[in-house]
């Protein structure tokens, strides 16, 4: 997300640390290079403005010299940038019970997001509930009740009823054995008196303890008024911004939500039910300028490995008995991260290492794991346990590749698998406490060494 804007800073900042002498001529040619990325991204042009004039100041000013004016300067830009991307203000939940409604125009990505944020928090040890408000939209009760089925999260959804008091009437003694309810409201294609009327009903009955708007990330510099006429008319708490993934006007929406001091509380990275962070303006900004956010990947692992896989994972790693099935589960997971090349960004100095993923590559994961599960329902249990015997065994792996209805070939590619996790681990890399994820050593150690082996 970002890319180009990400791209200008960091030269950006190189030009300034790599250069002889900060005269007028470069410290304009470097402005000019972030005006019209900062500008491309959507940002608001008084906030481009006030950032370029506070640079331009900070650099003519006379009072600093030498490298102390580099750093100056490059703490000047970081610290602005930071400015506009507003404060970090967490999604505080209570241990007992918490009911959070979510708001927004059509085609914000209501449904979508509620999944993931039910999927995020249930796998973070919270009893989640969906509830299905939105009793204007035909699909949107189906829409919900297939992302809650697909993740396994629990969902209370009425298809008959179109009053939607009614409903959280009908689910009201149930709902309160969950510590997060998540509700879907309706939308229109404006805020009007109806949508409002609606919502505040809404919310005298459900008491929600957090109200949550859901802004596209295309709408850019637009973010601001919605997010200030939701505010002004219903009250929210904080927004989450979706399709960052798929836009360049990413940074108008975040920092026009910045200006009315609606705090981000989660960003929408891609269309799988684990695209979802929580935004950290500090995260964000490191990772924009290629330094990385671990803190983020860290909590990306836990989204998509069950907490008994992770420390049944850790028990095997430590006994040095790798399995199978633990490839597979590893492969998974992997997958459901974006594969290795998206996970680059967030791994300090990462960025740079050539480890392409050729296109299309991920698109026949989940196929290729599928056909792998097979595979390994097909073996004894002693295969399972010990794959090395079958490394020269070809009459063991022909009888496995007919049982599982595969090519022998497929067979070979999961036993190479195996042996690339098992030479991480031999080799330090898989030493680590799987609920932490790896440390920045690890991380780097594992990028250098098997980055280019990578293939799923």
């Amino acid at each position: 997300m970002l890319e180009k804007l990400g791209d200008v800073i960091k030269k950006a900042t190189d030009k300034i640390a790599n250069a002889i002498f900060l005269d007028k001529d470069l410290v304009d040619s470097i402005v000019r290079d972030l005006q019209r990325a900062l500008i491309e991204a959507d940002v608001n042009v008084a906030l481009v403005k006030e950032l370029s004039d506070k640079i331009k100041k900070s650099a003519m000013d006379e009072r600093i010299k030498g490298v102390d004016k580099k750093e100056h300067i490059i703490k000047i830009l970081h610290d602005e940038l930071l400015g506009i991307l507003g404060e970090h203000k967490q999604l505080k939940l209570e241990s007992k019970h918490n009911v959070i409604l979510l708001l927004g125009l059509y085609g914000s990505g209501k449904t979508t997001t509620i999944s993931k944020l039910g999927n995020y928090y249930a796998k973070r040890g919270f009893k989640v509930a969906l509830v299905g408000l939105d009793v204007h939209r035909p699909a949107a009760a189906e829409q919900l009740k297939q992302l809650a089925e697909k993740h396994k999260l629990n969902y209370f959804i009425d298809m008959d009823e179109k009053n939607p008091i009614k409903i959280l009437k009908k689910y009201s003694k149930q709902l309160k054995d969950y510590n997060l309810v998540l509700i879907d409201t309706a939308g229109r294609h404006t805020l009007d008196d109806e949508l409002i009327k609606e919502i505040k009903e809404i919310t005298k009955e459900a008491k929600p303890t957090e109200t949550i708007l859901v802004l596209p990330a295309d709408i850019g510099q637009a973010a601001k008024q919605q997010a200030s006429q939701f505010k002004d008319a219903v009250n929210i708490s904080g927004v989450i911004i979706t399709r960052m993934d798929s836009t360049a006007k990413a940074g108008g929406a975040l920092t026009a939500c910045a200006e009315t001091h609606a705090p981000v509380y989660f960003i929408g990275t891609g269309e799988k039910i684990n695209d979802i962070e929580e935004f950290n303006p500090k995260s964000f900004l490191s990772r924009l300028l290629g330094m990385g956010d671990l803190e983020t990947l860290i909590e990306k692992i836990k989204s998509v490995t069950e907490e008994n896989s992770q420390k049944k994972m850790q028990k095997n790693l430590e006994e040095g008995k790798l399995t199978l099935d633990d490839v597979i589960e590893q492969v998974k997971s992997m997958s459901q991260l974006g594969g290795f090349e998206k996970i680059k960004s967030m791994v300090p100095g990462l960025s740079n290492i050539n480890a392409k993923i050729p296109e299309g590559m991920l698109e026949s994961q989940e196929a290729k794991v599928a056909r792998w599960e097979h595979i390994v329902k097909s073996m004894t249990q002693e295969e399972k346990e010990n794959p090395e015997i079958l490394e020269k065994q070809t009459s063991r792996i022909a009888r496995i590749a007919k049982g599982a209805g595969v090519p022998t070939s497929d067979v070979r590619s999961l036993l190479k698998q195996y042996k690339m996790l098992n030479d991480m681990i031999k080799s330090g890399v898989g030493n680590m406490d799987m609920s932490q994820g790896m440390s920045q050593k690890q991380m780097m150690k594992f990028a250098k060494k098997f980055g280019k082996k990578m293939r799923f």
